[in-house]
């Protein structure tokens, strides 16, 4: 799969959460989920949970913890399908 996919499906996961005065367009990889896209922490983890069931991977607390960013989730990602 590459990186475009990935990004992708993880736009596609993210746009579900999204509160309506912030934009799909406003997705790019240096996006911080939390201050810049407005997601809540209980949305986080639903999009954390969504990108384990897409990718099927585990992440543990200390991924979600690094997960600032799309450019972070993304290596996350990465770094959990590589390890597979």
């Amino acid at each position: 799969m590459n990186q475009e996919t990935k990004y992708n499906k993880l736009k596609n996961i993210v746009k579900v959460y999204l509160p309506e005065d912030v934009s799909v367009e406003a997705i790019t990889l240096q996006s911080n989920f939390i201050s810049e896209l407005n997601i809540n922490s209980a949305n986080l983890v639903d999009i954390v949970l969504d990108v384990e069931d897409e990718f099927d991977i585990m992440l543990e607390n200390a991924d979600m913890d690094k997960m600032q960013t799309v450019q972070d989730a993304l290596g996350i990602i990465d770094a959990k399908l590589e390890a597979k």
